[in-house]
């Protein structure tokens, strides 16, 4: 059984037709005059569902019936119902609401062959029967009314709110465990400047986005007004003139004229076209051992849980669960040892589009993610209720943003000496190690015996991400970011002093309009791009952590590595950059000829906090790529084409026919560094040429010739590896058989 309504909008608009503002000219009062209201949904739906399923087994006795076997019975009685609300209370605030609860009826025992029977099943029928599933999503969005202003009619602001809630029953062999909560939350918003628009706005970036005019400026406009003056002549009153006024008429639409200097004043100021951001987070919580029923909308309106805030995707924290454990609505079974568990992630994306003057446009991006994930045992150990504790508590994560550390790229690099910039990675440790001794309460009061504060020696994990950040990216190791020792909720990020930064593309494809240079090029493209990341991904928190006087630092003293325990354990941090490329240029010739050259440099240096040492991987490329097309070749000696090769008959060939040449040169080296060790070991490496000439024919549509040679030659760098030749060459015929 189902119903569906669904009613056209009834939208109220109070202020839509007053006299006040369909006078005004102007937009100041639009956000005032567009106020509406739906008063109707747009979709209410209910749906009812039940399966009814009935079996019995009468086994069969051969030979003697005096001892009658009884039956055996398959049945059960399921009741599904399903909602949906949409309703668009406003043209920019949209609802939307799903709901699902499935029950089963439980029926007596046997076949229904009594009043009694029937009675009770239909009684628990009509009740809704036991739930043993409910579930619903909720979404709402808004769009704030940027758009209703003038000065914001450039802009463009979209919010959007998303929850789920579920309640799974309790089997029913282990009730005294408890049900299931399960919710989840997810925020999102993103922003959208188009910059080109509030440009717009003004003459003067119309008049700089427009060709200037030279020779003569035009012809003004003016309006003479005569003047008159009263005098007396022969004792009589006369007017005459007193002078002419010369006045100059504006013209509304004209466009102010910009000079050299203030048009590329004005290009700079403008440069910036377009920004997009966009921000989410999303956080799930699952909660075993639940005692409490499910009614309306999941929740049981007598007791109030687990709470109108728990079912609009509230995370609970530790107060939230200390509150549900005095209210008696958590297990209290010796039993009962199912994980609390929570989860969220968190991303941030900004984009931007520049273009500071023609033809050159500057791509900009920075992003960041983050994720962790939390679980503990939240249970009563003595079954009595008022001993709840927060057992085995653990969390773990990732962590990864854009980066920027190129200021090291470009030193002198020997794979077989300890180079300068790990030199300084290892002396910052002592400066870290200080500043973390000054921080830290329980260290400030334990006298230094040597360059390094108590508690942080030149291995603690607290001590070398800092100086490893700072080192490689060459900055003061004084002012670097440093770890939170921390964790008061489940969005708390110890890496959250450690900023993005942008990463960028420059395209500039304007040379071609150069005069002169038209004729030899119809596109000529340079281009130049960085990429840089750095990711701590997999680290878990340490269950030796103790911070006896909640000062935010670590108290706990490990005797075996001499260092403080932090709150996380980070097992590797990784940083990743390339310039893809640090210089390109693909050039489109005229005749139809094309060459691209481009040059990449990469490296990925990764820092083990396990065994202490750092893998470095420095690789350079350099490849050459051409090609030709040509259509309607000449045959040899003035020869003819066959009439089903050629439409009129000529030497000439209708098809195409396209050469190719690629070129790649790729060296590469991995190197090992051990702290505190006086050599380097080089791991791997190898210098790799690629060479792949090739000549295509497309005979028609239909048919497709190549001529191919790949050869791929790796010589390595060191003695552990041979060198490999690969060589692939051959003819490929293509023929498509589809109409």
């Amino acid at each position: 059984m189902g119903y569906n309504f669904a009613p056209q909008p009834v939208n109220v608009e109070p202020f839509k037709n007053l006299k006040f503002f369909k006078k005004r000219k102007k937009h100041w009062f639009d956000l005032i005059k567009d106020i509406n209201l739906n008063l109707a949904p747009a979709q209410l739906t209910f749906r009812a569902d039940i399966q009814r399923q009935f079996g019995a087994v009468r086994p069969r006795s051969i030979g003697s019936d005096k001892y009658k076997i009884p039956e055996t019975y398959d049945k059960y009685l399921v009741f599904q119902r399903d909602y949906i609300l949409r309703w668009n209370f406003t043209r920019s605030i949209n609802f939307d609401f799903t709901a699902s609860n499935n029950s089963r009826v439980d029926e007596p025992y046997g076949r229904l062959d009594t009043k009694e029977k029937k009675d009770t099943v239909w009684k628990r029928l009509i009740n809704g029967g036991r739930n043993t599933l409910y579930s619903h999503t909720g979404n709402i969005s808004y769009t704030l009314p940027t758009a209703k202003f003038p000065l914001l009619d450039w802009t463009s602001v979209n919010l959007k709110y998303q929850v789920t809630y579920r309640w799974i029953g309790a089997s029913r062999l282990a009730i005294e465990l408890g049900n299931i909560l399960e919710n989840s939350q997810s925020k999102e918003a993103t922003v959208q400047l188009d910059f080109t628009k509030l440009y717009s706005k003004s003459k003067f970036f119309q008049a700089i986005d427009q060709p200037r005019v030279e020779g003569p400026k035009a012809e003004r406009l003016t309006r003479t007004d005569t003047i008159f003056r009263k005098v007396t002549k022969n004792g009589v009153k006369v007017k005459e003139i007193k002078r002419l006024k010369i006045k100059r008429i504006k013209d509304p639409n004209a466009m102010p004229d910009i000079g050299i200097m203030g048009r590329v004043f004005g290009k700079l100021i403008s440069s910036v076209k377009q920004v997009n951001a966009s921000y989410s987070e999303t956080g799930n919580t699952r909660l075993p051992g639940y005692m409490d029923s499910s009614q309306y909308v999941g929740q049981n309106w007598r007791s109030m849980q687990p709470g109108i805030d728990f079912l609009s995707g509230r995370q609970p924290d530790t107060a939230w669960l200390n509150k549900a454990g005095r209210s008696g609505v958590i297990s209290k079974s010796n039993e009962f040892n199912s994980l609390f568990q929570q989860s969220f992630n968190q991303r941030l994306t900004l984009t931007a589009q520049l273009e500071p003057v023609r033809d050159l446009t500057i791509s900009v991006n920075l992003n960041k993610t983050f994720n962790k994930d939390y679980t503990e045992l939240y249970k009563d150990t003595t079954g009595t209720g008022n001993n709840f504790g927060h057992l085995s508590p653990y969390g773990g994560g990732g962590f990864d943003i854009s980066f920027i550390a190129f200021k090291t790229l470009f030193g002198s690099f020997d794979p077989n000496q300890i180079s300068g910039t790990f030199t300084k990675f290892q002396d910052y440790r002592q400066v870290i190690s200080q500043r973390l001794g000054k921080l830290n309460p329980y260290s400030a009061a334990v006298p230094v015996g040597d360059n390094y504060a108590y508690g942080y020696n030149r291995y603690a994990i607290d001590v070398l991400i800092p100086a490893f950040i700072a080192a490689y990216t060459g900055n003061d190791p004084g002012k670097v970011a440093l770890i939170k020792q921390s964790n008061p909720s489940i969005k708390s990020n110890p890496f959250g002093s450690i900023l993005p930064m942008p990463n960028w593309k420059i395209d500039y494809n304007g040379l071609s309009r150069i005069k002169g240079l038209d004729k030899i090029f119809s596109n000529v493209t340079v281009s130049h791009g960085y990429t840089g990341s750095l990711s701590m991904n997999g680290f878990t928190s340490a269950l030796l952590y103790r911070d006896i006087d909640r000062f935010g630092y670590p108290s706990f003293f490990d005797t075996v590595s001499k260092n403080y325990v932090p709150y996380f354990l980070v097992p590797n941090i990784t940083i990743q950059e390339q310039f893809a490329p640090i210089f390109g240029i693909d050039m489109m010739f005229t005749n139809q000829f094309q060459a691209k050259v481009e040059f990449v440099k990469q490296r990925t240096l990764s820092l083990s906090l396990v065994d202490f040492q750092l893998s470095e991987t420095r690789s350079s490329e350099f490849s050459i790529g051409a090609g030709y097309r040509k259509k309607g070749l000449k045959l040899f000696g003035g020869l003819k084409l066959p009439k089903f090769l050629s439409k009129d008959g000529s030497s000439k060939m209708d098809n195409e026919i396209n050469f190719r040449f690629d070129l790649r040169v790729r060296d590469n080296v991995t190197v090992n560094n051990r702290l505190d060790q006086v050599a380097t070991l080089p791991t791997g490496g190898s210098k790799e040429v690629t060479l792949t000439p090739s000549i295509d024919y497309f005979l028609n549509s239909r048919i497709n010739i190549k001529l191919f040679f790949d050869q791929r030659r790796v010589t390595p760098y060191i003695s552990s590896s041979a060198p490999i030749i690969n060589t692939r060459a051959g003819v490929q015929v293509r023929v498509s058989l589809a109409q």
